[in-house]
């Protein structure tokens, strides 16, 4: 089973590509995809887009795992970024992949055991968790691999 797993972002996007064989979780890319703020909103979306579709076409995964959004402070932020999620659920549609969403807390659980979690537990135990041969700098890509595991934990397929 292959899947692509993004944390969504319009300046930042994680995205990350994991197998499973057997018993063995195996991440196979991953990147912080990053839009510029000196290009239009609009400029951004399409470049999301464009490099979600590069991904899945390159590495033909089945299914697209999604954070969810929980935002409670900066509306326009939340608006941006539901918007790029929502190019992101567009792009799975168009190419058959089927979506499973995951709320925060979720992935919390599912990766450190605890729902309330933060992001340096997360940064600290994903690589416990599957094998990381690069250098990240960006806890977005930790996000997305994030996501995947969790996909993986949680469903039986």
């Amino acid at each position: 089973m292959r899947i692509i797993s993004i944390d969504p972002g319009y300046e930042r996007l994680g995205i990350a590509v994991l197998e499973k064989n057997s018993q063995k979780e195996e991440l196979l890319f991953s990147e912080c995809f990053k839009t510029s703020a000196k290009i239009n909103h609009d400029e951004r979306l399409r470049l999301i887009g464009e490099e979600i579709e590069k991904v899945i076409k390159k590495y033909k995964p089945e299914v697209l795992a999604v954070e969810t959004l929980f935002f409670s402070k900066n509306q326009k932020t939340a608006i941006k970024v539901s918007e790029a999620r929502g190019v992101i659920l567009y792009v799975a549609a168009k190419n058959s992949l089927s979506v499973k969403e995951f709320m925060p807390n979720e992935i919390k659980i599912a990766i450190t055991g605890y729902g309330a979690s933060d992001k340096k537990n997360i940064i600290a135990m994903v690589p416990k968790l599957i094998k990381i041969n690069k250098e990240i700098e960006y806890d977005d890509e930790f996000d997305a691999i994030a996501v995947g595991l969790t996909y993986f934990a949680v469903s039986k397929f």
